[in-house]
């Protein structure tokens, strides 16, 4: 059996449990074709870099596939047939990846409580410790009038 990556956007209108009632639709027509599904990430809801059939948003979700070409294939058929899915892609690869995905990485990343303090970040080695502005102002002359 090939090893597969398969990516499909639904509409915006649908709920997230329509979203995961779709992939568990889709799963057991894999399985039933005699493949596997290993792993199935929900992106979530993202913006299009286009309209695509009147939306500018979409459901995203990703499943990793080991199975054969024919189960794919009904797959697929039975997404073009299905208004609620926008668009669908799938790509053979060489072997699936583990863990969580760029997307979900991303996701993570943008999610860290620390980003609020950009300005904050203390001394860097590579250009020894920092100044405040004050040090440059000449705050001493303006101590000494006084």
């Amino acid at each position: 059996m090939a090893l597969y990556e398969h990516v499909f956007l639904a509409r915006q209108d649908v709920t997230a449990q329509q979203v995961e009632t779709m992939t568990e639709t889709y799963k057991a027509i894999i399985e039933a074709n005699g493949g596997a599904v290993a792993k199935v990430e929900y992106w979530g809801v993202k913006s299009l870099a286009y309209r695509i059939k009147k939306n500018r948003k979409a459901h995203f979700a990703l499943f990793n596939l080991d199975a054969p070409h024919a189960a794919v294939a009904e797959m697929e058929r039975q997404m073009a047939i299905s208004e609620d899915i926008l668009r669908f892609m799938t790509v053979k690869v060489e072997e699936l990846e583990e863990g969580p995905s760029a997307m979900l990485q991303k996701r993570d990343r943008d999610d860290r409580p620390d980003r609020g303090d950009r300005f904050d970040r203390g001394d860097r080695p590579d250009r020894g410790p920092r100044r405040s502005r004050d040090d440059d102002a000449g705050l001493d002359a303006v101590e000494e009038d006084i």
